[in-house]
C-alpha cells in the first residue's frame, strides 16, 4: 500500500528570522486561497508570507529526496533558507500514481507559499493544472515542456558538458575498453547526458565500447545495481552511475565509477573518480530575487543549469581513487574543460537513445 506522501512530510527548522518574529507569525492564521483567485498580488508575490519578511517556499518532490535529482533541488533550497532569505518546507515521495495533483492542491490552498519548486516529469499534466488554478503562486518545476503564463517556469539539468569530461576520464582509465552506463528512462534528458559521456570516452579511447542499460525507473537502487553488475559481468570495468545504486555495485566489485547530480565520492571513497554535478543554486537565487522584487514571470530557466552560469560542473577528481589518475589524462581533461568554459569547444546535444541501448519492457 502506497503511503500518503503528506503523512511522510519532513520539515526543516526555519532559522531565518528571530525567534520572537517566528512565534508571532505562527500565531497568525489566514483564510485558504481559493483556486483561480488572482487578487492584486502578482504571481509569486511575497504577500501572504511570514510578516518577518522571509519568503515562504515549498518543495514538492515525486521521489524521495535521497534520489540525487530531487536531492539537488532540495539542497539548493536548504542553502537558501540557511542564507536567511526564505522559509522552506517540503514533501517528498509523492510518486507517479496520481497523487501529485491532490498534494500540490493541498500545498497551494493550505500552506499558501509564494513559490513551489518540484519535478513535473511523470506528473506533467497534474502540475500544469494546479499551477493554472493558483496563478498567484510561482511554480518552478523540472519539465520537458515549456513555461506557461502567468506563473509556471520550467528548468532541467543540462549537465552534458561535465558528462563529456567524465567520459574522457572513463575512456582513459578503462583497462578492458568496456564502460557501463545505467540510466533511468531513455528520455531526452538522460540520453543527452549518456551520449555526451560516450563521445568523451571515444575522444580519449577510440576503441572503447559503452554498454547502456535503462531500468525504466527514476529511483530503484536494487534494479540499478543489478543492471550494473550485469554490465560488469559483460566486461565493463568503469561505470557511470546515472541512477542511484550503481556506485554500490562498483564498490562491491572494487571498480571505478562516476557519480551523477551531486558529488558522490563519500559513497565509495576509493572507487568514485568524480561526479557529473548539477547545481540548482543559480536557478533558485534568480527566482527568489525575481519574486522578492515583484517581477517574476513564467520562463524557461535552462541557462541557469549550464556550466556558463555555474549550474553544472565536474566534481573534483579523486586522486586517491584505486589505480590513480595519469597526469597526461588529467591534463587532457583540464584543457577540454577550459575550452568548454571559454566557448572554443561545444559539446553536441544528442537526445536520441544511444545505439545498442538495453531498454527493458515497461511493467
Amino acid at each position: 500500500m502506497q503511503r500518503d506522501p503528506r503523512a511522510g512530510r519532513r520539515s526543516r527548522s526555519m532559522a531565518v528570522v528571530a525567534t520572537v518574529a517566528l512565534t508571532l507569525t505562527a500565531c497568525q492564521t489566514a483564510a485558504p486561497a481559493s483556486p483561480g483567485s488572482s487578487g492584486s498580488a502578482p504571481a509569486g508575490s511575497a504577500e501572504g508570507s511570514a510578516e518577518s519578511g522571509a519568503l515562504e517556499v515549498f518543495g514538492a518532490f515525486a521521489t524521495q529526496i535521497e534520489e540525487p535529482w530531487d536531492g539537488v533541488i532540495h539542497a539548493a533550497l536548504e542553502k537558501e533558507q540557511q542564507a536567511g532569505g526564505v522559509t522552506y518546507d517540503f514533501t517528498d515521495d509523492i510518486g507517479y500514481a496520481g497523487d501529485m495533483e491532490r498534494v500540490l492542491g493541498e500545498i497551494a490552498a493550505q500552506e499558501q507559499p509564494a513559490v513551489i519548486f518540484g519535478d513535473a516529469f511523470g506528473n506533467e499534466e497534474a502540475v500544469r493544472r494546479v499551477a493554472k488554478d493558483y496563478p498567484d503562486i510561482a511554480f518552478i518545476f523540472g519539465s520537458g515542456g515549456g513555461p506557461a503564463d502567468p506563473n509556471l517556469s520550467v528548468f532541467d539539468n543540462w549537465i552534458h558538458e561535465p558528462a563529456y569530461l567524465a567520459g574522457m576520464l572513463a575512456g582513459g582509465l578503462t583497462e578492458s575498453d568496456v564502460l557501463g552506463v545505467v540510466g533511468g528512462f531513455p528520455v531526452p534528458e538522460v540520453n543527452r547526458i549518456t551520449n555526451a559521456f560516450i563521445a568523451g570516452a571515444q575522444e580519449t579511447n577510440p576503441e572503447v565500447e559503452v554498454k547502456v542499460t535503462f531500468i525504466n525507473s527514476w529511483f530503484d537502487p536494487a534494479a540499478a545495481k543489478e543492471a550494473a553488475l550485469a554490465q560488469v559481468d559483460a566486461g565493463a570495468d568503469v561505470l557511470y552511475a546515472e541512477r542511484f545504486g550503481v556506485i554500490e555495485a562498483a564498490d562491491e566489485r572494487d571498480l571505478l565509477t562516476i557519480g551523477n547530480m551531486s558529488d558522490q565520492q563519500d559513497l565509495a571513497p576509493e572507487n568514485v573518480i568524480t561526479s557529473v554535478t548539477w547545481n540548482m543554486t543559480p536557478t533558485v537565487e534568480y527566482v527568489i530575487d525575481q519574486v522578492q522584487a515583484g517581477s517574476y514571470t513564467a520562463q524557461d530557466l535552462k541557462d541557469f543549469s549550464m556550466v556558463g552560469k555555474g549550474g553544472a560542473a565536474l566534481a573534483p577528481i579523486n586522486m586517491d581513487a584505486t589505480g590513480g589518475i595519469p597526469q597526461e589524462l588529467l591534463d587532457q581533461v583540464t584543457a577540454k574543460e577550459g575550452a568548454i568554459r571559454d566557448g572554443t569547444f561545444r559539446v553536441d546535444i544528442t537526445e536520441s537513445a544511444p545505439p545498442g541501448s538495453v531498454i527493458p519492457p515497461s511493467e
